[in-house]
């Protein structure tokens, strides 16, 4: 990373407590995260370490205890909110890519895509434009018109990815992207999502127990009770990865 250049996301001692008193639980004690523009990491740890808690707080969809949460060098939170539209924040600067792809089945697949700068006050043919763009970056564009009960699952996710990339957020948070992929389309999501970070300058956080992909990611964050901590692996890239299976 740019000395220059702010970070896509960065958190600071991030501390989240449900409750008060006795049967207060610290689900966060301090967590600690840089991620790049452009850069792809893995937050992997086990059940109940608090992986979807931090991953809610990231989303600006539950409201951190203590520290401090920066997007783009950006103050989001530090004793409270520093943003006063949360929805607007979560529309239209993170992405957001689950398991399931959550396609509106009424609606074909540019327009899935388009939807969301549409809500966003960009004008229809605008955000048809950037869609198509989207959908022909992700080598899907021939399914343009399909409706999503027409795509097979792979397809799904690609629509999925172009949809949290439409609104060139900072950053893109996927929960459990891969979980019902076999190895090898797994993979080609990983290295999907690799790609689009390094074109659109995103930085991208994905949440996995997939042990498939785990070895995929240079960098690692686990977190173990409710503790970031991070990991350099020493790995081959993705293309060699998916060359090999």
């Amino acid at each position: 990373m740019n000395a220059e250049q702010a970070p896509g996301i960065e958190l600071r001692g991030l501390r989240k407590r449900y409750g008060s008193g006795d049967t207060a639980v610290d689900a966060l004690r301090g967590c600690d995260m840089v991620v790049a523009p452009g850069e792809l990491v893995g937050l992997v740890g086990p059940s109940g370490s608090g992986k979807s808690t931090l991953l809610k707080c990231l989303g600006a969809v539950i409201e951190p205890s203590d520290g401090e949460m920066l997007l783009g060098g950006q103050v989001l939170y530090r004793d409270g909110w520093k943003v006063a539209d949360l929805t607007a924040l979560r529309r239209d600067r993170i992405g957001f890519i689950f398991q399931q792809p959550y396609l509106l089945p009424f609606l074909d697949v540019t327009d899935n895509v388009a939807l969301l700068p549409m809500l966003a006050g960009v004008r229809n043919a605008e955000a048809r434009r950037r869609a198509q763009a989207l959908l022909t970056a992700l080598e899907i564009e021939h399914r343009a018109r399909a409706m999503p009960s027409q795509l097979s699952g792979g397809e799904q996710q690609r629509v999925a990815i172009a949809r949290a990339l439409v609104n060139h957020p900072p950053v893109i948070l996927a929960d459990e992207p891969t979980a019902p992929l076999d190895g090898t389309r797994a993979l080609a999501v990983v290295c999907l999502l690799s790609d689009m970070a390094r074109r659109y300058g995103t930085a991208v956080i994905v949440v996995t127990h997939d042990e498939k992909i785990i070895p995929s990611f240079p960098r690692l964050y686990q977190i173990r009770d409710g503790r970031t901590h991070l990991v350099e692996q020493h790995t081959s890239t993705l293309t060699d990865k998916l060359e090999v299976a």
